[in-house]
């Protein structure tokens, strides 16, 4: 950056009328009524798919899982609350510490081999997952390192060899669970992340080299890999011999039909549906809710994208548009990649569905991020009426963020 940008200028005061409309209003009542709805919706479902899981398999009270999510669910509205008013600047003094609470939490994993599923990926019986509370850690930190190294981020031993780092120690560690799925979404968000920030397409495509040959080279090392990417091309060529997990997950896709067979009515998640509250539960809403139900969830995650596209679109500066556009990539990858591989479309992966799957610290990494989205449109300026109307433009700002970040540098004079 240039001596005297906008970035670098300390914000010019507030008046009092202003500092009270930008603390008290401006929250996106859009993304806050999605969120509310997934929250709704997931509970719903959640309720009919977990009632014989935690009898039959954890042998617990029909609701145990259930009244865990509940938990869950209020400690994540608590932490979005907290986050709601917590200027997201703030970040640029917490991403340190907090990174390196995660990166220990991490380590503790390796060390407390608490196996669950073949994999030591948890912490407290099960109740803590440190990968899924890396993904959002991921985001924060490199928003903030990504933002104070904005203007070198064209210098290799600026930009992309720390970048490299960074994502190594972390990829690594959650490599080591092991836990391809999430090694593989930390990568990718760290990926985009750098190209949004305004990154070298030369060093990003070198980045996105290295990480195929990464990924090969774990599929070679790895049995795990292995057996999914056999898995998964052996479907592909013949449907009929797709995986175990797939082809329940159809049949369940399948008996649902246009509208379903109706809340509780599920059959397949009694007779060997693999987990249904949490890596399965995509396919116990379309049987009990049928196409119908899959395109109003798929909507609502369409909705969610689109206002925090528009969110990172009117960030008051990089550091806002950064966590806002990774916040809103991670939410959709998690729900796509979920959905996909229910039908095969994708090799197995671990990854929740978003506000939807049982699990602790999904839920309340979900939420939290939720927290920063609206804290970041709480703080979007003085933007008046007419300009809502312009709020279209979003639906592009996935391919158009990059460029109109750097537009911002010089024709928003006074933002920070």
């Amino acid at each position: 950056m240039g001596m005297g940008t906008p970035l670098d200028s300390p914000l010019p005061p507030v008046s009092t009328d202003k500092q009270y409309k930008r603390h008290f209003l401006g929250v996106d009542i859009p993304l806050l009524l999605t969120m509310i709805a997934l929250l709704v919706f997931g509970l719903l479902m959640l309720f009919s798919a977990s009632w014989d899981f935690s009898i039959v398999w954890l042998e617990k009270h029909p609701l145990y899982v259930f009244n865990r999510q509940l938990i869950w669910v209020g400690i994540g509205l608590f932490v979005a609350a907290v986050l709601t008013f917590l200027d997201y600047h703030l970040w640029r003094k917490l991403a340190v510490p907090t990174m390196l609470i995660t990166i220990a939490a991490l380590v503790g994993v390796l060390f407390v081999n608490e196996i669950r599923l073949g994999a030591a990926r948890s912490l407290l019986n099960g109740s803590v997952q440190p990968s899924e509370l890396a993904k959002l850690m991921t985001i924060i930190y490199l928003a903030v390192w990504l933002y104070s190294k904005r203007a070198h981020l064209h210098d290799i031993q600026l930009g992309l060899l720390p970048l490299s780092i960074i994502l190594g120690i972390i990829g690594g560690l959650i490599y080591l669970q092991p836990d391809l799925s999430a090694t593989a979404t930390v990568l990718v968000l760290g990926g985009m992340l750098f190209f949004l920030a305004g990154g070298d397409i030369r060093q990003i495509l070198f980045l996105l080299i290295a990480a195929v040959i990464a990924a090969w080279l774990v599929v070679q090392t790895s049995q795990t890999g292995q057996n999914r990417i056999h898995e998964y091309l052996t479907g592909v060529k013949d449907p009929t011999q797709s995986s175990y997990h797939v082809l329940r997950s159809l049949e369940a896709i399948i008996n649902g039909g246009l509208f379903g067979m109706g809340i509780g009515q599920g059959a397949t998640k009694l007779t060997g549906l693999p987990v249904p509250p949490t890596d399965s539960i995509f396919a116990v809403i379309v049987e009990e809710l049928g196409l119908f139900g899959a395109v109003i969830l798929i909507g609502l995650y369409g909705l969610l994208v689109w206002r925090g596209m528009a969110i990172a679109w009117r960030a008051p500066d990089l550091l806002g548009a950064l966590l806002a556009s990774g916040i809103v990539f991670w939410i959709g990858i998690e729900a796509v990649v979920n959905m996909a591989v229910l039908v095969g479309l994708l090799p197995f992966a671990g990854n929740a569905l978003p506000f939807i799957s049982a699990g602790g610290s999904n839920m309340v990494a979900s939420l939290a991020a939720i927290g920063i989205l609206l804290n970041i449109s709480r703080q979007r300026g003085e933007m008046g009426f007419e300009e809502e109307f312009q709020e279209r433009r979003a639906y592009s700002a996935v391919v158009d963020l990059r460029g109109r970040n750097r537009r911002r540098r010089v024709s928003r004079p006074g933002r920070g």
